[in-house]
């Protein structure tokens, strides 16, 4: 299966994934896009999935991860990145970020 792979906006327009991204070097950023074109194409065999979102380890460099969500069937959402040493704050901020995205879309749909 294919999937729609998208980046979280916050309300500002602000993207916390391409600022993550933005920030990696040549080497990081290249390992960061093929992991983000493996899950594009359904390979979700690096993530792991817990809170409602998931975490995909890349097993390089710092141990960098990626945070996204499924958003339907075939939507992934990325919602930023890290790496093992931030761990626990980046899963925390990520999930934060999953909350506020479900309620917002929600209040979109009911027309608020």
């Amino acid at each position: 299966m294919v999937y729609q792979v998208k980046e979280l906006l916050l309300p500002d327009g602000s993207s916390p994934y391409a600022e993550w991204f933005a920030s990696l070097d040549v080497l990081a950023a290249a390992k960061v896009s093929v992991a983000a074109a493996r899950m594009e194409q359904g390979n979700f065999s690096n993530v792991e999935w817990f809170r409602g979102i998931g975490e995909y380890k890349i097993d390089w460099g710092p141990g960098y991860r990626i945070y996204l969500a499924k958003d339907g069937l075939r939507i992934i959402v990325l919602l930023g990145g890290g790496s093992k040493k931030r761990q626990q704050n980046d899963i925390d901020q990520a999930i934060d970020m999953w909350e506020d995205y479900k309620r917002r879309k929600s209040q979109m749909q009911k027309g608020k």
